[in-house]
């Protein structure tokens, strides 16, 4: 599985983005996909999750209610909507995807694939 990130940029504080993270190569409803982030001098953290069979959605809390994810099984894309955006919310934004569900989907070492970064840029 390959994947290719996109959509990030700069925008100011309250404004909104949205992420698209395309996946080539095998892909079935069992995929789990998640999005992370990165700031400078910070750990990767998780930012939310969904299965391609779209059973269920996961957030982090510093998050909850402004971003949302989806996704679009005909063109393999998974979307990161974000609402509401914040100076925190500056990093590097990483689309990530593991074969089944696991409970530890906001630990980024069960995720066996990765995409590039799309830099995402909030000024206050």
């Amino acid at each position: 599985v390959q994947l290719q990130a996109s959509g990030g940029g700069l925008v100011q504080a309250g404004g909104s983005l949205r992420l698209s993270c395309v996946a080539s190569g095998r892909t079935d409803s069992s995929y789990f996909m998640g999005w992370f982030r990165q700031a400078p001098g910070k750990e990767r953290e998780f930012v939310a999750a969904l299965t391609w069979s779209f059973s269920g959605t996961y957030y982090a809390d510093s998050v909850k209610g402004r971003f949302s994810v989806s996704r679009d099984i005909a063109k393999k894309t998974v979307y990161l909507q974000m609402n509401s955006l914040k100076p925190e919310d500056t990093a590097l934004y990483y689309c990530a995807a593991r074969y089944g569900y696991s409970g530890n989907y906001y630990y980024t070492n069960v995720y066996n694939y990765w995409g590039q970064g799309t830099q995402v840029t909030v000024s206050s």
